[in-house]
């Protein structure tokens, strides 16, 4: 049977979780060559050539959908500078997945009409080359947080995230998470994306989210680091978007999915500040990196201005150990 949070709202879920949490590290990371910028939302660090690596999405605190993604290269511990001369994505958000020998990039397009936003899409990048990857498809209009992940069989999982009133009238969540499966990287489409069945149980009444950065275990199922998300009230009455880490594991022969938890909110990460008021309670996780000591190291966006990296004990145990690098 699906998971489902039926007997608790996920802010009581959310207080039982700040109360029993266990975070070892918990730092910001420091960015280079970027002046002027805030780096957040990062792809989870991947290592090509022997050097470790990550994109981040770069953007002027005062200012909203207009932002690049660039390449950066580990340079110290949680120090990252920007690789001078590399490609520069008109991307929101971006994130990596190894498939094969080929490096696929995906990340939010925002496009404009006159000047003025009109819609986005998720643009998709691939190659063998870190410095010189090829647009090769758009996912639907309006969607964000496709996912790809290698499958035990060779094929390719995709998670899709469809978000619409239409969602929240018909299952009670503002968004759903659909999955398929695509022989080769030729074959995604928008079309195959939009109509990928749906995983159900996975969000309760008023809430949303979706995947974030998914691992093939090699018990076969698939741990998903994602983000879920309600709203709040701040203690001056304000909106508050409540964005908190989690994770779950999907196993995708049956569909079933299991052990859905929280793994990381903003209290877990240092202070700092936010883009907006409202995002002040925004945690948007990036992924997980394994440790040699067992544990795993969450990146995690905070706050639409910032990066963080939290140590948390490995989210998937019991249903297998991660195989894929990405």
């Amino acid at each position: 049977m699906n998971v489902r949070w039926v007997r608790l709202t996920l802010k009581q879920r959310r207080a039982n979780f700040e109360v029993q949490k266990r975070i070892y590290e918990s730092v910001i990371l420091r960015f280079h060559g970027a002046d002027g910028f805030d780096v957040y939302n990062v792809s989870i660090p991947f290592t090509r050539n022997g050097k470790r690596y990550l994109f981040g999405r770069l953007e002027r605190r005062e200012e909203w959908a207009r932002s690049w993604v660039r390449l950066f290269e580990e340079t110290g511990q949680d120090e990252w500078t920007v690789v001078e001369n590399s490609m520069i994505y008109t991307l929101e958000d971006p994130y990596i997945t190894e498939i094969g020998d080929e490096l696929v990039l995906g990340g939010t397009h925002v496009q404009y009409d006159r000047g003025s936003y009109s819609t986005f899409f998720g643009y998709f990048f691939r190659g063998t080359d870190l410095h010189d990857l090829y647009y090769f498809t758009t996912g639907p209009d309006k969607m964000k947080d496709i996912r790809l992940v290698p499958l035990a069989d060779g094929k390719i999982g995709v998670f899709s995230r469809p978000r619409s009133s239409d969602l929240r009238v018909k299952y009670g969540s503002d968004s759903m998470i659909g999955f398929t499966t695509i022989d080769s990287l030729d074959e995604l489409t928008a079309d195959v994306i939009a109509i990928a069945p749906y995983i159900y149980g996975i969000f309760g009444e008023g809430e949303w989210g979706g995947v974030n950065q998914a691992y093939l275990l090699d018990s076969g199922k698939i741990g998903i680091i994602g983000h879920i998300c309600y709203l709040d009230q701040d203690e001056c009455g304000g909106t508050q978007r409540v964005y908190l880490n989690m994770a779950f594991v999907f196993d995708p022969v049956t569909r079933e999915s299991a052990n859905l938890h929280l793994i990381g909110s903003r209290s877990c990460y240092p202070p700092g500040p936010a883009k907006k008021p409202y995002l002040t309670d925004c945690v948007f996780a990036s992924g997980i990196v394994m440790r040699p000591d067992g544990k795993a190291d969450l990146y995690s966006g905070i706050g639409d201005c910032q990066t963080g990296r939290i140590t948390i004990d490995y989210p998937f145990a019991g249903h297998g150990s991660l195989l894929a690098r990405a």
